[in-house]
């Protein structure tokens, strides 16, 4: 899995697809939500098919301009699904 922070809050998750994808393939992402409002937090977490994609990501994406603004892209050792999604 791979953190994405620093995003506009006016991105969506196919955005988001558009801009990780030039990396590699993507198996999920999870783009946080405001529970109240539905609004974005800035942040999302990535799931690439291979660790490669996720190691082209974080190299290449972090200190990058969207949107003008900086993002940070790191990668995430112990991602545990939302309580919502785990319950499904």
């Amino acid at each position: 899995w791979v953190y994405v922070g620093g995003l506009s809050n006016r991105l969506t998750e196919g955005d988001i697809v558009c801009i990780m994808s030039e990396f590699g393939e993507i198996e999920d992402v999870n783009l946080v939500r405001d529970d109240a409002t539905g609004v974005s937090k800035g942040f999302a977490f990535l799931k690439y098919e291979d660790a490669r994609s996720c190691v082209l990501a974080v190299d290449n994406l972090t200190g990058a301009k969207v949107l003008g603004r900086f993002v940070r892209c790191d990668h995430v050792d112990n991602y545990r699904l939302p309580k919502e999604l785990r319950q499904k």
